[in-house]
């Protein structure tokens, strides 16, 4: 297990106090990590505690963190839509950087992985940007939601559910979810990017980590995740990809 877990809390730009976890290594700090999970998971999540804690184990300290409304943070998911996703992701990079440093390497599972490639387009100062599963396109996750969408955008608001959880949403996190520019983000990117996916996962197709890594420029690569689905489940699986990100990023993080 890695040495300590310390419970973080920071404010948000809306102002909601937002829950996340600092696993630090047992030894030196050799890197930050930064880590945003899934479309309505959570910090518990499969692959946000078992990457996290293997990065620990492998010298580089990482934190995960409820997005606004999950979980333990504060707020309403229904609200702001992706922008609110990439808005949290940057007041918690500002939490590290103002406590432990960093972050140095930004993480991202699914729709996770859209909102790090989009944030870290506008922060120079993370060094590498690594995917799990990542949609190329925001409005992917549009399909997992089930309700009348163009009821919500015509009058504002309505309830749905998404994996069989009910969910109040608003029109402009329908719209922004619509309009979310992942490709733009990855060709302004100008950092090193490494893309894993499962060839099949049945969730976010592999076409996605083509367009992904297409858009992208150089210094990119792509890892296979071969039989892993989408949420990671298998401890191994996770514990490989954690793994291969820590050996590909150190190059960057370390020069």
């Amino acid at each position: 297990m890695p040495e300590s877990i310390e419970r973080q809390s920071f404010k948000s730009t809306s102002g909601h106090v937002l829950s996340g976890a600092l696993i630090r290594p047992d030894g030196p700090v050799r890197a930050v990590a930064l880590f945003a999970h899934c479309f309505t998971c959570s910090q518990s999540s499969h692959a946000a505690t078992r990457v996290t804690n293997e990065l620990a184990r492998l010298g580089i300290a990482a934190m995960r963190f409820d997005f606004t409304g999950l979980g333990a943070s504060e707020g309403d998911f229904g609200v702001r839509g992706f922008p609110g996703d990439v808005e949290d992701l940057m007041s918690a990079a500002a939490h590290l950087e103002a406590t432990i440093g960093g972050p140095d390497l930004m993480i991202g599972h699914s729709f996770g992985g859209a909102a790090v490639i989009t944030a870290a387009s506008q922060m120079p100062r993370v060094k590498a940007v690594a995917t799990i599963g990542a949609p190329s396109n925001t409005a992917h996750v549009l399909h997992n939601i089930q309700g009348d969408l163009d009821a919500i955008l015509r009058t504002g608001s309505g309830e749905v559910r998404i994996g069989g959880r009910p969910f109040n949403i608003g029109a402009t996190f329908v719209k922004s979810t619509y309009e979310g520019r992942v490709l733009e983000a990855a060709r302004q990117l100008r950092r090193p990017l490494l893309i894993t996916h499962a060839p099949l996962d049945a969730i976010v197709g592999i076409e996605n980590a083509r367009e992904l890594f297409d858009a992208a420029l150089h210094p990119k690569s792509f890892l296979s995740l071969d039989h892993a689905d989408h949420l990671l489940t298998s401890e191994r699986d996770a514990q490989y990809a954690a793994r291969m990100i820590s050996t590909w990023a150190e190059r960057y993080l370390m020069g």
